[in-house]
């Protein structure tokens, strides 16, 4: 029903060779204590500032557009902001498919781990609804040593990264879904399966309703969970990751269930 990218001998052909030595440099760079890849993250994602002119203009628009109060200082504070964190992810994202279990455990706390163990507790599936951060990738990882699920995901385009990511994140979860799959991602939940599932993509006017967002007040979002809950009759939360404040790994944080969602049309 889920079928996963398998190991192929045509990895090995040389169009492949500059995926490998990136993969390998990854894969050394998560070696490092904690700490160091902290301040290797950080300053990582200060130098590709330069040379990541068309995000750095989005994030400047965003920012306008959401916060017009701020002064330009506090906005520039922000985008810096911005940048460091998107050095992190690079390294989360092999810190998620690289390191061992014990590692990951050493460095994360979870808050609310009952709320998913009540919804379990119900019979029915469970939407397990990611927000979207950077450190998404490392969430994934850390959740599923909470729990394992299973979870969506969009296919890379690569097929070597297609099995390298799917092979990370097999490490703590039970299957991988593409998020295309709407068949495969309402049986799992029926069957009483824990899903995760990241929504906060805009693909555009079609299949997407409009709602404030901070001062914006009409921003695209997509109808997905909405349809998906409706189809499974699943229980849903929320869950977040963040990096603390003093740099002394992360926190999970999982809401309870929402109630009376979704509601009826009207």
């Amino acid at each position: 029903m889920f079928p996963q990218s398998k190991f192929s001998r045509a990895f090995l052909h040389p169009r492949y060779w500059l995926t490998w030595f990136g993969v390998g440099v990854l894969w050394l760079l998560v070696q490092l204590p904690y700490p160091v890849l902290r301040f290797l993250g950080t300053r990582t994602g200060k130098l590709a500032r330069p040379f990541l002119k068309r995000r750095e203009s989005i994030a400047q628009k965003n920012i306008e557009l959401c916060f017009p109060t701020l002064s330009r200082e506090e906005r520039e504070k922000l985008i810096a902001e911005n940048f460091h964190s998107l050095g992190m992810a690079l390294l989360e994202t092999g810190m998620a498919w690289f390191w061992p279990d014990n590692r990951v455990r050493k460095w994360f706390d979870v808050d609310g781990l009952d709320n998913l163990t009540r919804a379990q507790a119900q019979n029915r599936g469970v939407m397990v609804v990611g927000v979207h951060f950077m450190s998404l990738e490392l969430g994934g990882r850390v959740m599923g040593l909470c729990q394992p699920m299973m979870a969506t995901y969009r296919p890379h385009n690569n097929p070597l990264m297609e099995w390298v990511q799917t092979r990370g994140r097999m490490r703590s979860n039970k299957a991988m879904i593409g998020r295309n799959n709407l068949r495969g991602i309402v049986g799992a939940l029926k069957k009483g399966e824990a899903v995760w599932f990241a929504p906060d993509q805009d693909y555009g006017p079609k299949g997407s309703s409009f709602a404030p967002f901070f001062a914006v007040e009409n921003v695209a979002t997509t109808n997905g969970t909405y349809v998906l809950s409706r189809l499974s009759g699943a229980a849903m939360l929320t869950v977040t990751m963040v990096r603390k404040s003093d740099n002394s790994g992360y926190r999970l944080y999982i809401t309870p269930e929402m109630e009376g969602y979704p509601a009826d049309e009207n």
